[in-house]
């Protein structure tokens, strides 16, 4: 049986036995819940880096929510054509022991280490680069090379 079981309970009081289809899709199920974000590069250990990538003519942008992240605990390094967001969310003490009588009966939020990387079509300039927080939300900004602004042209679509 799985740690954690998705579908209803009821789904098991059906009376079915191992061999039924709705204990083999119950268990199939409960796995894909499981291992959902494992592997995904995002998660190091416990805390997930969510990111957007835009671009523009003249730039990339980067931006990452951080919540309850503290500045320096993030570090971001660049290598040729990648740039890395590695930080570490450290959890707080009082929220995981039980203090002054206090149990716990669900911990969702989550810390630990994490790190993310991307990889751009061109050499990034490290010192071009801007990066600044506001509102829990890192934005990297990464000027592009004028070779690279060059190389896009708006094509106009003529009717007819």
């Amino acid at each position: 049986m799985s740690q954690r079981e998705w579908l209803p309970k009821m789904w098991g009081d059906w009376g079915e036995d191992e061999d039924s289809p709705f204990h083999a899709l119950r268990k199939q199920v409960d796995t894909l819940f499981e291992d959902f974000d494992k592997g995904f590069p995002a998660r190091v250990s416990g805390f997930s880096l969510r990111t957007n990538v835009s671009e523009t003519d003249k730039e990339i942008c980067i931006t990452a929510e951080l919540p309850g992240v503290e500045m320096k605990d993030v570090d971001v390094e660049i290598t040729g054509d990648k740039i890395s967001i590695r930080g570490e969310k450290k959890s707080e003490k009082d929220e995981t022991t039980e203090k002054d009588g206090r149990t716990f009966h669900r911990i969702e939020r989550s810390s630990g280490a994490f790190q993310r990387m991307t990889r751009l079509p061109f050499e990034i300039d490290p010192e071009t680069v801007q990066a600044g927080v506001a509102n829990g939300v890192l934005t990297v900004t990464i000027p592009k090379p004028a070779k690279e602004q060059q190389k896009t042209k708006k094509v106009e679509v003529k009717q007819g």
